[in-house]
């Protein structure tokens, strides 16, 4: 499936809503970012947040096929919406 920009955005925001009810995987994402707890209302306003909640899930193969599961995709969409947020060749692959 081809993402749009939206679409990418759109699964951040759903990805973001799991890991409310993932503590553990919350935390990670939390270290991972360098967010404390009051931190994280302002990162969700952030821009670049889709990206980095994307990022975060690709960053680990367990984790990544856990929220795509839970999300109701592939694993690969998921990276197919990272790629459209941030565009081919940025996580080191290139465009076909």
């Amino acid at each position: 499936m081809a993402y749009s920009a939206q679409q990418s955005a759109d699964l951040a925001t759903q990805t973001l809503i799991l890991l409310a009810d993932r503590p553990q995987d919350l935390a990670q994402f939390m270290e991972a970012a360098g967010l404390q707890p009051a931190d994280i209302r302002n990162f969700a306003s952030r821009p670049d947040i889709a990206l980095f909640l994307l990022d975060f899930l690709v960053e680990d193969d367990d984790r990544l096929c856990s929220f795509a599961n839970s999300l109701g995709v592939r694993p690969g969409d998921i990276m197919t919406a990272r790629t459209a947020l941030s565009g081919p060749g940025s996580y080191g692959w290139e465009a076909d």
